[in-house]
This record gives C-alpha cells, structure tokens and sequence, in this order.
C-alpha cells in the first residue's frame, strides 16, 4: 500500500535529493514544497519519471496558515500523511553584533518553528493511525557550533531538542522523531558559497573545500544526496520503530573530533 510523504524545501538541494530516492521506491506519494517558480513542473517531472502520484504546494514557512494548508491538501488528495521531513532551511553568516534582528527571526522561524507548526499538524492522523515517522533535518550545528553562524546554530541546537520531545511523546503510539545532522553537502547553494569564498578571500575553490568547509571533517569528502536520501528510507520504515529521539551525524567525523 503506498505511503505518503511530505517534504519542505524539496524542489531544490537536499530536499530534492531525498524526494528522488524516495521517489525511486515508487512506494510513496510524494508532496513537494518550494518557493521556485518552477516548483509544480519539478514535481511533475519526478511524477513522470517514477511513475508515481505527486502534488506540489508553495506554502511558505512564515505562514502557519499556509502550512496547516498544505497538510490538510495533502490530506484530502491522498487520504493521510504517513512521513514528514522537515528539511525547509535558510543561512546567514555574520559576528553577532552585526547580525540584523530580521535575519534572526527568520532563521528561527523557517529552520525551526515550521517544524514544530508542520510536526503539530499531521500529529493527530498519525496518532490514531498508530504510525507516523517524522525527520527533521538538523545538521552537523545542531551538535557543535561555528563563528558567526548564530541564528543558524541555535535554530538546528532547536531541531534536535524537538526531536528528542517528540521522540518521547510519540513512542507509544509507534510515531518516531528523529534528526539527520550532516556536514556539507554539495548542493547549487553551496557550489555558489565556494565560488563566492574563492573570490572573496582571493583562494582557488579547491582551497576553500579542503581548507575552510572540510577542514573540521575527518573524511574530506562531501555528504551525498544518496547517503541522506537511505537514511531517511531507513527511518522512515516500518522496520525503524526502535530508533527515535535521536541526531545521527554524517559529516565525515566532524563531531567525533
């Protein structure tokens, strides 16, 4: 029987990397979420490659209305929401006694009360259903914190304590919380960051991966769209029952160190 799965922030980055390995089941109705312009085309294409069921929603994560929204759509196209990630994110890098009161608020927001708004509306189905998992996408500082990151760290620090809470409210009605803390992945965004930094600080790209993004991980590789699109298979499965409450770090050993 199909699943359904909802994903923020999915028509790009991360989000668009798992929704394709999950698409790739072809055992999910998928629920995309973007602000691109393009957004319904992306999931139409997904929908056409896979040959799975798909809806695309542009609700936008400073509006708990619009969120509700998209939960109760999903709801009455395909009858129940059985996953959710929490991927929708933002980032912005400044000392804090520059850092504008604007851009905290909407890190916190969108990286961290979306999630609480998004978690608390598909709650009670999956509640009465006696299943639900739900994954928040953390990061690596959601467990350690960098410079000039802190809106961002403290938003992803939030993350992972609403996963532990859910964690434990869930558990007896077979819901499970848990949070995907990677390191950097190789996404548009952050090729654009290398280029940006490459001409910023007068470095070639290869010097700003291996000395500045990499430079904490032991494992001088980026994360791959694959390796977090298995992990939320897996913990998205029936079989992931036991594993709740909890931030698994892939980052290349950046938090063993």
């Amino acid at each position: 029987m199909q699943k359904t799965i909802l994903i923020t922030g999915s028509t790009s980055g991360i989000g668009l990397g798992i929704a394709r390995e999950f698409a790739k089941t072809k055992s999910y109705n998928i629920i995309f979420n973007g602000l691109e312009t393009n957004g319904q085309e992306i999931a139409d294409n997904i929908a056409k490659e896979f040959g799975i069921a798909v809806m695309y929603s542009n609700a936008n994560m400073l509006k708990p209305e619009e969120l509700r929204k998209m939960v109760g759509d999903g709801i009455s196209k395909f009858g129940k929401i059985d996953v959710l990630i929490n991927n929708a994110g933002i980032q912005f890098v400044s000392p804090i006694e520059d850092f504008p009161d604007d851009k905290w608020n909407a890190i916190i927001a969108i990286n961290l009360t979306s999630a609480f708004y998004l978690s608390k509306a598909v709650w009670p189905g999956m509640k009465e259903r006696k299943f639900g998992r739900i994954i928040n996408i953390a990061s690596a500082h959601g467990l350690v914190a960098s410079e000039f990151k802190s809106a961002y760290v403290a938003s992803k620090h939030g993350i992972v304590g609403l996963t532990k809470t859910l964690g434990l409210e869930g558990a007896p009605f077979n819901i499970t919380c848990n949070a995907i803390c990677p390191g950097y992945v190789k996404t548009p965004l952050v090729e654009k960051q290398i280029a940006d930094q490459a001409k910023a600080h007068n470095m070639s790209p290869d010097d700003v991966v291996n000395k500045v993004m990499l430079y904490k991980q032991a494992v001088k590789e980026f994360v791959s769209l694959e390796t977090l699109g298995q992990m939320a298979l897996l913990l998205a499965s029936e079989q992931s029952n036991t594993i709740t409450g909890t931030a698994i770090p892939i980052d290349g050993g950046w938090n063993a160190q």
